[in-house]
């Protein structure tokens, strides 16, 4: 049969109106206490957690639920987004309004890495991390949300601000997109190696690592104004 045949109930059901999301100061108060309390019962029971669960926690209805999110999927992908716009909004913050246009190009890449590195490896967003990694094979979605709302994001606030710095003449950048990996590389990357065992780095060492990864990086594209320490 075909599916878009009429008479068919798929085909109908496609067709048919969606209810609008609630709008309004009370429904974004609703839609807030799903999201965290979604954030916790992910966390703490992972994407098999059942909705009743959810909204047990939330205080709310499952119709509540589904009125703002549509499925129990869009819910988890909602709180992926939340999350890595609390841990990245400071740095991005740092990165738009200072870096571009930086008078001092070590200092404001410092304080750029330093709330980065601090905004994701916050034991929530590594646990998010964690449990998305897990379900990957499952939902590859999931994955897919989290490399766009969060690296992909970052690293193109970045390319423009350091773009810019090119531009200026502070850095020479032949290969953008290589140079960004690189600076994570250097300044995060290892932190997401040691969390996926369980490990942390103590802050001081935290410290040493994203001062040296600057230095390194400043060291290799930057003129003689900006590369020494």
């Amino acid at each position: 049969m075909d599916s878009t045949a009429p008479g068919n109930p798929a085909a109908e059901d496609a067709r048919a109106p969606q209810p609008p999301v609630p709008s309004g100061a009370r429904a974004a108060r609703k839609r807030q206490a799903i999201l965290q309390a979604a954030r916790r019962v992910f966390l703490r029971e992972g994407f098999a957690a059942g909705v009743d669960l959810l909204a047990s926690e939330a205080g709310v209805s499952k119709v509540t639920i589904y009125n703002h999110f549509g499925s129990k999927e869009s819910l988890f992908h909602a709180v992926i987004g939340q999350t890595l716009d609390d841990a990245l909004s400071e740095a991005e913050s740092v990165i738009q309004a200072r870096l571009a246009e930086s008078e001092d190009v070590r200092a404001d890449l410092l304080e750029a890495c330093r709330t980065w590195v601090a905004g994701l490896i916050a034991p929530d967003v590594m646990a998010l991390r964690h449990l998305i990694a897990g379900e990957r094979r499952r939902f590859p979605e999931l994955g897919a949300t989290w490399q766009d709302r969060g690296p992909g994001r970052q690293h193109a606030a970045l390319a423009a601000a350091l773009g810019r710095l090119d531009e200026r003449g502070l850095l020479r950048i032949p290969d953008m997109e290589l140079a960004v990996l690189q600076l994570s590389g250097l300044v995060l990357s290892p932190h997401l190696v040691y969390g996926t065992y369980g490990t942390e780095m103590p802050p001081e060492l935290t410290d040493r690592l994203i001062r040296g990864g600057v230095d390194v990086f400043l060291h290799y594209y930057g003129t003689e104004e900006v590369s020494r320490p």
